[in-house]
């Protein structure tokens, strides 16, 4: 071998680019960030070990749902807002198993929610125990679906189902058993089914001291219907909420909220209201039946000649026609009855409701939202820049909302609202209270209807009545008050009224549905003059109005007893003088 050749290891020395060593403060933040996450690690796991061990001594399961393969269709079974608000998510659903983690799974709303979640889907839920960690993570997961699919929020009952109801419903010993032995689920449907048999606007279910009374509204009167055992509340109100899109978790204070009931032919929408009392919460829920304001303007109640003027005025281009009443007097289905009238395809309505309850077809429906500080006089403002020819609003409630109308009233559109007075004379005291300047209030006004509603007589028992002599010459005096221009002939020495006996058929009550009874204020000189010297009192307006031929509400229930349509006894509970 030649010699002073390099050996290998010298060659290699120099062909090989020298690795460069990484600095000292590298090499220690690296350390450092390995031994942090090592921490992390180690105290998640601690975390994890605790949550195991509680799950034990709680004898429920434990997850770790970051190693777990959450599925979608499991996740939305609970909007996420539900599941913030509960901490706790469906992490599994097979059909007949539903998993459920919780952070605290002892929680009531959380059992409740398992409960209902079970019954509703039919499956067997498990109770599992995870982390404030872990839930977090499957927080995360929500937004990792690229679309949820909208739950829709209600019940179905079938045909069947109010057949089978049908036999009972006017037999409430009868729903009282079957309620006994209902799962709560049942109970609802069941509860739904009679208000909906009974054509019931209301559905009160109350918590008291000894039990759940529920109680539904026929024809304006509240009926108890059952009691029920004050244990089974949570799961009730738990139910109503579920179904009604409220917060579980949420006691101790109002809420509001809605559900549709899904029938074969039509939808019956449902209005939620919770508020918190002594025992518990009270529910109600108002049925909004589509048919019930579906009336034909004749069908209303009005008399010959008082719906002769009506229609006048509703035929006018331009001007108010203000509907006055108690909440639940009708007011909302005349309004309605007098815009289908005049919903024809060569004019655009457009209603400002609180809230919209009945849809309408071919008309513009607004609806006020507070929150967004959409009120009744911004959105008259908006609704005026939309080229209405007919101007629904809900409810006059101040003055700019008035001011606002009468403007609308003076330039060519036709106003419709309503306003909370005792009876039509007392409508116009009321807007010049509020600050309506008189000069333009005389010429906007067309119309004032005063209403109630009263129960008719059931005539499968209808039968005659004799009245107490004290309650007969009451009767007379006030027949004897109607005006001789008011188009009625009354022979005081003939009167006849009748009343319902009572049977199963109208559960003992004696009254089937219900009809109006009406007074109708028409604008003219006399009123106007009044209205003008801006002092006039609701006496003097009732003064007025008689001397123009107005019959009052309560003599346009006398007339209609007189017909036997309804008793005496009916009218002066709700219009007596």
């Amino acid at each position: 071998m030649p010699k002073d050749l390099p050996s290998i290891e010298d060659l290699l020395k120099k062909t090989t680019t020298p690795t460069r060593q990484p600095s000292k403060a590298k090499t220690l933040q690296s350390v450092e960030e390995k031994l942090e996450q090592k921490m992390t690690d180690v105290h998640l796991g601690e975390k994890e070990g605790l949550a195991q061990e509680e799950a034990t001594r709680l004898r429920v399961g434990y997850v770790n749902l970051k190693g777990f393969a959450v599925t979608p269709e499991a996740l939305v079974l609970i909007p996420k807002e539900q599941a913030t608000a509960l901490k706790a998510v469906c992490f599994l659903y097979t059909g007949p198993e539903l998993r459920l983690g919780a952070v605290d799974p002892t929680q009531d709303t959380v059992k409740e929610i398992g409960f209902q979640l079970g019954e509703r889907y039919k499956s067997h839920v498990v109770l599992y125990k995870i982390t404030p960690q872990s839930f977090e993570y499957a927080l995360k997961l929500y937004d990792m679906i690229p679309h949820l699919k909208q739950i829709v929020k209600g019940v179905k009952i079938s045909e069947d189902d109010l057949t089978k109801y049908r036999t009972v419903a006017n037999n409430f010993e009868a729903i009282q058993k079957l309620l006994n032995a209902a799962s709560v689920t049942d109970v609802i449907a069941i509860v739904i089914a009679a208000a909906l048999e009974l054509d019931s606007s209301d559905i009160h279910i109350e918590a008291e001291e000894h039990g759940i009374m529920v109680r539904l509204r026929v024809d304006g009167v509240l009926q108890n219907v059952a009691r029920l055992p004050p244990e089974s509340w949570k799961r009730m109100i738990s139910r109503i909420k579920l179904i009604s899109d409220l917060k579980l978790n949420i006691t101790d204070r109002p809420q509001d909220g809605r559900f549709t009931i899904f029938l074969k032919n039509e939808n019956v929408d449902v209005r939620t209201s919770s508020i918190p009392t002594a025992y518990g919460e009270s529910v109600v829920m108002r049925l909004l039946h589509p048919g019930s304001v579906k009336l034909g303007f004749e069908a209303l109640g009005f008399r010959p000649r008082v719906l002769e003027k009506f229609k006048a005025e509703t035929e006018k281009p331009h001007g108010m026609i203000m509907t006055t009443g108690p909440t639940g007097s009708g007011k909302t289905t005349t309004l309605y009855a007098v815009l289908q009238r005049l919903n024809t395809p060569d004019v655009k309505i457009i209603t400002l409701e609180d809230p919209v309850e009945y849809k309408l077809e071919g008309i513009n429906q607004s609806q006020i939202d507070h929150a967004k500080d959409y009120t009744f006089a911004k959105g008259l403002r908006s609704i005026l820049r939309q080229d209405p020819d007919i101007i629904m609003v809900g409810e006059i409630r101040d003055l700019e909302t008035a001011e606002i109308s009468i403007q609308a009233a003076l330039t060519g559109h036709l106003m419709l609202s309503t306003i909370h007075t005792n009876d039509a004379a007392g409508a116009i005291p009321r807007f010049l209270s509020m600050g309506v300047k008189p000069f333009l209030l005389a010429p906007a006004l067309n119309a004032i209807i005063g209403q109630r509603l009263v129960r008719k007589i059931h005539s499968a028992c209808k039968e005659d009545a004799t009245l107490e002599p004290d309650v007969l010459e009451r009767v007379k005096k006030i027949l004897y008050d109607i005006p001789a221009n008011a188009g009625e002939t009354v022979k005081l020495d003939a009167l006849k009224f009748s009343r319902g006996k009572g049977c199963d058929a109208c559960n003992h009550t004696g009254f089937k549905g219900r009809l109006g009874i009406y007074e109708l204020l028409v604008m003219d000189a006399e009123v106007e003059k009044a209205v003008l010297e801006s002092s006039v009192s609701e006496y003097q307006m009732r003064d007025i109005a008689k001397a123009q031929g107005m019959t009052t509400m309560v003599q346009d229930g006398l007339l209609k007893a007189l017909d036997g349509v309804t008793s005496v006894d009916e009218v002066f509970r709700v219009a007596g003088e």
